[in-house]
């Protein structure tokens, strides 16, 4: 199974558990395994939600019985004039928005993990802690992976080392509680290939520890780096910086919502009301199936290389293959200046186009690629054995809209006329009246 995350409301730690917890067919064993991290002072709550009429699960994480909200600001950019707002529930930014960013209460520095609501730690503390809790070793090293992104965000905003990072927001239990539930969840639901729609990031001004800060706050910037974002037209802060870092570190594309048959959707919650649902989407789903018939949508990727060997070009063919592409192959052709060139062109489905244009990106010399959209009409394939004298020959056949075609396996072929010292024509024509003599493929 694989998972898409729509987040055209952002995302948060607390938003994409709860968006992933009702996906889960045995909800009791993730609380349970929450509830025994030994996480001091740490509840949840799992509480059904409401947003516009759409039901979901919003989790709240407490740390010693409070709920560390955030704090969206509304600055007035005419602070000498009197300016009367009469705006919407969802402009008012009363505090009860639930993005895990500002957490604003005061702090000393302590760094046993007793669990008090003000107290945050640093990017090592952090690390030690994870360390310690009982955990697959995957989970853990996924959630380490998530922190690291984060420190290095704080470390680049700040101007500060690695290892002197003091973590605020992200560095509290809450936090922490948000990124290991999430690490876990996905663990258990057993997904590897997720995706993601560009980010709604918000825009505003919201308050943290170092005060009033644009939004996305720097260091959800930082984390989003390579990644599409938009502001659009919710004032707030949508994403902080906890969802940035799970999304970077589990999210392989980003782009259009991909053709997928869907299995299951989790709808997690945020607490804020806006004007559109505060809503995470995550949709559990299968491969793409043909929409109708046999008919279906499938992209060339192509770019032009007149700077490559054909030995370079021939180990990206490899490359593609093995990620997924249905075929690849060159062209010759001329470029500016009639310079001798190769079109390097590659079929694949709607959801890999991204992936295999950035791995064109990455492997060849070229700095764009073409992707464009073709429908194919397919017939129905399948595989089947027959029996010759020299031996079992696999066969691959086609039928539909009154056509048949054979293809004896390549490899079965010869691995037969090597074995009886025959022809490799003699091999193949003995298996093609095996199967009954219909029109033959191409080899």
């Amino acid at each position: 199974m694989k998972l898409f995350l729509e987040c055209s409301m952002g995302a948060s730690g607390d938003m994409l558990m709860a968006a992933l917890y009702e996906l889960l067919p045995d909800k009791s064993a993730f609380r349970k395994k929450m509830e025994s991290l030994g996480l001091t002072g740490v509840t949840f709550e799992f509480n059904e939600s409401v947003k516009c009429g759409i039901k979901g699960t919003h989790i709240t994480v407490k740390v010693d019985g409070i709920e560390e909200i955030s704090d969206d600001v509304k600055i007035n950019p005419y602070p000498d004039h009197d300016h009367h707002h009469d705006h919407d529930h969802h402009h008012d930014f009363d505090r009860h928005h639930d993005h895990d960013y500002d957490r604003h209460y005061d702090h000393d520095h302590d760094h046993d993990f007793t669990g008090h609501h003000h107290k945050h730690y640093s990017f090592k503390d952090i690390l030690e802690l994870i360390r310690s809790l009982d955990l697959p070793a995957a989970v853990k090293e996924n959630a380490l992976g998530v922190y690291e992104l984060l420190g290095k965000a704080e470390s680049t905003v700040h101007g500060i080392p690695l290892d002197e990072i003091q973590l605020h927001e992200t560095g509290r239990l809450d936090a922490v509680a948000d990124i290991v539930g999430c690490c876990l969840l996905i663990d258990m639901l057993g997904v590897t290939d997720i995706k993601a729609s560009p980010v709604h990031v918000g825009f505003g001004s919201v308050r943290c520890e170092h005060g009033i800060l644009p939004v996305p706050a720097p260091a959800t910037a930082e984390i989003l780096k390579g990644v599409p974002i938009y502001s659009g037209s919710i004032e707030g802060e949508l994403c902080t910086p906890t969802g940035a870092a799970l999304l970077k570190h589990f999210v392989k594309v980003f782009g259009e919502t991909p053709q997928m048959t869907v299995g299951k959707i989790g709808n997690g919650m945020g607490k804020k009301d806006f004007k559109a649902a505060n809503c995470l989407r995550a949709f559990l789903y299968d491969d793409t199936l043909p929409a109708e018939g046999n008919n279906e949508i499938v992209y060339e990727v192509s770019c032009n290389l007149d700077d490559m060997t054909s030995e370079a070009i021939g180990a990206v063919f490899e490359v593609l293959f093995e990620n997924g592409a249905l075929d690849v192959y060159s062209t010759p052709i001329l470029m500016k200046k009639n310079r001798p060139a190769v079109m390097l062109s590659c079929l694949c489905s709607k959801e890999k186009r991204d992936e295999i244009a950035q791995i064109m990106l990455k492997h060849t010399t070229t700095i764009g690629v073409r992707m464009t959209p073709f429908e194919r009409i397919l017939l129905e394939r399948s595989t089947e054995t027959v029996h010759t004298k020299f031996g079992e020959i696999h066969i691959k056949r086609a039928n539909g809209s009154g056509i048949e075609k054979i293809k004896p396996e390549y490899d079965d072929v010869l691995a037969a006329a090597k074995a009886h010292d025959v022809p490799f024509t003699t091999v193949h024509t003995a298996a093609i009246k095996a199967a009954g003599d219909p029109v033959v493929s191409g080899e």
